[in-house]
């Protein structure tokens, strides 16, 4: 395999990069940032997919025979406007012109979000958009641009990440790993809140069996990109907590929560940060379950359980001195 992936100083896409260089597959990386991990230098070219001359370029030069699209603008600014979110949307054109000039692409994987959807909605069909931000809605015209794709792209995948954590990682999963080290976490009363998140290693595995997977099966499909059984939160934090040696997980009522919650939305529209909003809130008291039935199909059993993922989390973390 020649697989050139767009994002891959990124976490998820740093994750990629090594896994598929220690398959002895050749890789080409692409990004606007240099590599996290200084072994990828060799194979990190610095190309924006805005620059569709340079994207092109990269393209002709390397050859690949597979594409993971994971170049994104993912923050939740919501007072830029769409325009702020134009890579989402303009360079996800780029990459399909790019690839479809190419022709030696057979498989592309784009990667899209769980925020094309609102926490708690459940869509009719998988096209049924109700995304709350401006980055859910970038990222859902991206998929639209996708489906609308001659078939000179070849065969095509979106998967839409949950809440990827691991080695590598930034914020939210990081803050919340280095807040139960601390102690500091705490978890809103008594409510059991179930997550689909999913382990790095497991979300590199999928990817990986998506691109060998029979063409039927994949083609023009879209799989959720997480761990099949969703994770307890409190349980989790606590197992954490247990691995970092620290103090165990406290419970603070949600009241107490509602107000930090209001400080710091209102905070945020002054241009400060706070470590709690109402966004935020809402995430850490709602469930996020995704029917990963699809994606267990065509994957089948992953490599990683929660808990060896955790302490490969956390070694990696002191190796990193986090």
């Amino acid at each position: 395999m020649r697989l050139l992936v767009t994002g891959g100083s990124g976490f998820i896409g740093t994750n990629v990069v090594e896994e598929f260089l220690q398959r002895g597959d050749d890789v080409c990386s692409i990004d606007i940032v240099p590599p996290k991990y200084l072994a990828h230098r060799d194979v990190y070219k610095n190309v924006d997919i805005m620059d569709s001359a340079s994207l092109e370029n990269a393209f002709a030069d390397f050859k690949p025979t597979a594409v993971i699209h994971l170049a994104a603008r993912a923050d939740m600014e919501q007072r830029k406007g769409l325009q702020h979110f134009a890579p989402n949307i303009a360079g996800v054109a780029n990459l399909i012109d790019a690839i479809g000039a190419a022709g030696s692409v057979q498989r592309t994987i784009f990667a899209s979000t769980r925020l094309v959807f609102d926490l708690g909605y459940e869509p009719r069909h998988e096209t049924d958009y109700h995304a709350s931000t401006l980055y859910g809605e970038s990222k859902a015209a991206g998929e639209e641009l996708v489906r609308a794709a001659p078939n000179s792209i070849g065969a095509w995948t979106i998967v839409r990440p949950t809440g990827i954590w691991g080695p590598w990682f930034g914020e939210p999963y990081r803050q919340f790993f280095s807040m139960v080290k601390r102690g500091v976490y705490v978890h809103p009363g008594r409510k059991v809140v179930r997550k689909s998140y999913g382990y790095v290693g497991n979300s590199v595995y999928q990817l990986q069996r998506l691109l060998e997977a029979n063409e039927a099966q994949i083609h023009k499909k879209t799989f959720w990109l997480a761990d099949y059984q969703p994770v307890i939160v409190s349980d989790w934090a606590g197992q954490i907590a247990r691995h970092f040696g620290s103090r165990p997980v406290k419970s603070v009522p949600v009241s107490a929560l509602r107000l930090a919650a209001a400080a710091g939305d209102g905070l945020g529209k002054l241009g400060k940060g706070f470590p709690m909003n109402s966004f935020r809130l809402n995430n850490m008291t709602n469930d996020m379950v995704y029917d990963t039935a699809g994606t267990e199909a065509v994957i089948g059993p992953l490599p990683v359980t929660l808990e060896d993922g955790t302490v490969q989390t956390i070694e990696w973390m002191r190796r990193q001195g986090h």
